[in-house]
């Protein structure tokens, strides 16, 4: 029997009608067309970072001291430890593609003045050497002396002045670029003492030369040192910066001599350095730790200067005592911060301090121990660090540092 059109026709129509309508179903969009979709709907919540105010004027702080071509730049550095927050310029002139002679001076709000110029060559012998030759002037008038010793309650807080003319060489060789290094200069220093002046009584009210070793005295000294070390701090992968590691460490031995041609204060002096930065969390923080040990012997029958003697307190040793606070023949320091990276150019960190001195190095053990804690920010350039502020507490109250450089 033949069905009739009308039937086949309603057939069709149901079978193709639910097809159809499938077809017709946002569910049935192309791939095409849902990844298109998706990403349309990103794009709108998308916008480039823009920085706060503050963010910026750091930027550009930070890329003014970054800037090695700028000639004029300020320099913060004192011309001796205890002089106070210092101010001043420098110039710097290249007079190669990578070297360049700095002309610059400051002065402190103790009256501290300092005038040095310096050539400096970072990449010689395809970056395997670094060469800087500093001739210079400084005037120190009130430095701190309290007593020789370890003893906190001995000395009252007295005071000395000296100035210095000096002219120094110093090369530091990286054999194979990495890891080992050897170092070597030579100095021609006079250091001519001084009373103190100032609010506290100079140190020759309560001393004679001889009580104090060179007190009252003018010395020429020609100073030659060496070190060699096994150094590999580094701030990036590509840039071995001492002042702003974020990992690796540096172990040395500094050996020195101080030959006086009057044959009256000449002495060797060897210096133990361990620095050692561990990153956590991809650098985000830094343990570091460090520990130096300091010991100094007169040759034959002459006296080490106390003013040259191994000392402890100030803005990169015992941060919460005053500068040169304890002074001996022998000195030992053990230091801990706990560093948060902020961005490139700013970090905080959290530190601790201990130490002594001793007459004898068989004295410097882990007993009685001077010790403070703290808290402090830190502003980079790229190769340097060149302001630090810390609030640091020890047992004598608190004290606040201004530095141009790292702790260590």
């Amino acid at each position: 029997m033949r069905a009739s059109p009308v039937v086949t026709i309603s057939i069709v129509a149901l079978l193709a009608g639910p097809a159809a309508s499938i077809a017709q179903t946002p569910e049935a969009e192309t791939r095409q067309d849902v990844i298109e979709r998706g990403q349309a709907d990103k794009a709108d919540d998308l916008h480039p970072y823009v920085q706060s105010r503050g963010e910026e004027v750091m930027g550009r702080v930070q890329d003014f001291l970054v800037n090695q071509r700028i000639r004029w730049y300020p320099f913060l550095q004192n011309a001796y430890s205890g002089g106070g927050l210092a101010l001043g310029a420098g110039y710097r002139q290249f007079v190669s593609a990578y070297s360049t002679v700095d002309v610059r001076g400051s002065y402190s709000i103790q009256d501290f003045k300092l005038a040095e110029v310096e050539f400096r060559s970072p990449r010689l012998f395809h970056r395997r050497a670094a060469l800087s030759v500093v001739g210079g002037w400084r005037d120190a008038p009130a430095v701190g002396f309290y007593a020789l010793g370890d003893d906190p309650s001995a000395g009252a807080h007295l005071s000395y002045g000296f100035e210095e003319a000096y002219g120094s060489a110093l090369l530091t060789v990286w054999p194979t670029r990495r890891l080992l290094m050897v170092r070597g200069g030579a100095e021609l220093a006079k250091w001519d003492l001084k009373s103190g002046s100032g609010v506290f009584p100079s140190v020759d009210t309560r001393y004679t030369p001889d009580t104090l070793a060179a007190l009252g005295q003018a010395t020429t000294y020609v100073h030659t040192q060496a070190t060699v070390g096994l150094d590999y701090r580094r701030a990036f992968d590509w840039l071995p910066s001492p002042g702003y590691a974020r990992r690796g460490g540096f172990y040395g031995v500094t050996a020195h001599d101080y030959a006086d041609h009057d044959s009256r204060f000449g002495f060797r002096q060897l210096t133990y350095d361990a620095v050692q930065h561990v990153p956590i969390l991809r650098e985000t923080w830094v343990a570091s730790l460090r520990g130096r040990v300091e010991s100094s012997w007169g040759k034959s029958d002459q006296e080490v200067p106390f003013y040259l003697l191994p000392s402890l307190g100030g803005h990169s040793s015992l941060r919460g005592y005053p500068s040169w606070r304890f002074r001996g023949r022998n000195s030992l320091l053990l230091q801990g911060e706990w560093r948060f990276i902020a961005n490139r150019g700013f970090e905080t960190a959290v530190f601790y301090d201990a130490g002594k001195v001793a007459e004898r190095t068989s004295d410097l053990d882990l007993k009685d121990l001077h010790t403070d804690y703290g808290f402090g920010a830190r502003f980079h350039a790229l190769h340097a660090t060149f302001l630090r502020v810390e609030v640091a507490h020890g047992s004598e109250g608190y004290r606040l540092v201004f530095a141009s450089s790292a702790g260590f």
